[in-house]
């Protein structure tokens, strides 16, 4: 019973939060390395385009809310996700016209527009907080729970309750189908192949009548479809606050150099990866080892390696030895 009652404790609080925070870090991940793959070159405003993705599904959800539509037992963010993606995708070929293809015509080195990147980091940042202000918002509505921690205890008899959260289930089914239509589309249709041809060899693929300009305003949209999913899910399951985007910055990057960056499957490992260490590393394991442990082993304190504050951290430090030992990821993206 006791070992039981320790793997739902473990479920509950780390392989269940875990998998639905690796979910949400790979898709981040995943609209980094695209354009790290196609534009070369790190987009630090990824994050903030996430702020801003959700800020946008924020304000239709409101709209919707106020006519009285809903999903009923979802969220009704996921009816906004649609308008939200376009107008994400508005805003960052806008920024592509006006300040990316500049640099990309004079041909600059990638360190240049990295810098740029950061100032568009910190514009996108100012225009959602203007938005939307700078308090916490949960905008979650339909049903909480798929499996309450009280029926569950009551349906087993178990100490521990195990609690599924409707946004957690959310997260992991839209990342699966997300992947899923995202690599279809990389591998099966004419501009998913131009994609990936621009992205192994720029020159060849100009030569072979690609269009780059399509090439990257399709690289814009995924990208900002990604964010503001990613961003969405992340709001939903937690709560949003702008600058909560823009800390998950460093978490998103780890994710995306730790599994090869440039590599669409290595950002989907490394955002697990990184999610489980983060969740594992600051977890108080006292729970668990008691019930697993004889009562004279078992820790007073709270068997906790790193506080909560700490957790990126444990991205910063994945990160630092990924490029120290591997610079080119798990599977083999291109060096950093």
């Amino acid at each position: 019973m006791d070992l039981l009652n320790a793997i739902v404790a473990l479920l509950n609080f780390v392989f269940i939060p875990a998998a639905a925070y690796g979910a949400q870090l790979a898709l981040g991940a995943l609209g980094v390395t695209l354009i790290y793959g196609i534009l070369r070159f790190s987009n630090f405003a990824h994050g903030d385009t996430m702020a801003f993705g959700t800020a946008m599904v924020i304000l239709v959800t409101w709209w919707f809310q106020g006519m009285g539509i809903t999903l009923g037992p979802l969220p009704t963010a996921l009816l906004a996700l649609p308008f939200g993606i376009a107008l994400t995708s508005a805003l960052v070929l806008g920024t592509d016209r006006v300040v990316y293809r500049f640099y990309r015509k004079q041909k600059a080195a990638p360190v240049i527009l990295v810098m740029v990147s950061l100032g568009v980091m910190f514009v996108m940042n100012g225009i959602t907080r203007v938005i939307i202000g700078v308090e916490e918002i949960r905008f979650e509505d339909g049903e909480r729970f798929v499996i309450n921690a009280n029926d569950f205890k009551a349906a087993t008899g178990l100490a521990e309750g195990l609690a599924l959260r409707t946004t957690q289930v959310l997260t992991i089914v839209t990342a699966v189908i997300v992947v899923a239509v995202l690599f279809w589309f990389l591998n099966r249709t004419r501009t998913g192949k131009s994609m990936r041809a621009f992205s192994d060899n720029e020159d060849l693929a100009l030569l072979s009548g690609i269009n780059p300009e399509r090439v990257v305003m399709v690289t814009w949209i995924i990208a900002a479809g990604l964010a503001t999913i990613a961003g969405t899910l992340y709001g939903l399951d937690k709560a949003f606050k702008a600058f909560n985007y823009f800390q998950l910055l460093l978490p998103i990057f780890a994710a995306a150099i730790v599994g090869g960056l440039g590599n669409p499957l290595g950002a989907i490992a490394g955002g697990f990866l990184v999610a489980f260490s983060e969740v594992a590393f600051t977890y108080a394991w006292k729970k668990v080892a008691t019930y697993v442990l004889p009562e004279s082993l078992a820790p007073d304190g709270l068997a906790q390696l790193l506080s909560t504050d700490y957790k990126f951290a444990v991205s910063f430090a994945i990160l630092i030895i990924v490029l120290l030992f591997k610079p080119t990821g798990l599977f083999k993206g291109k060096s950093v």
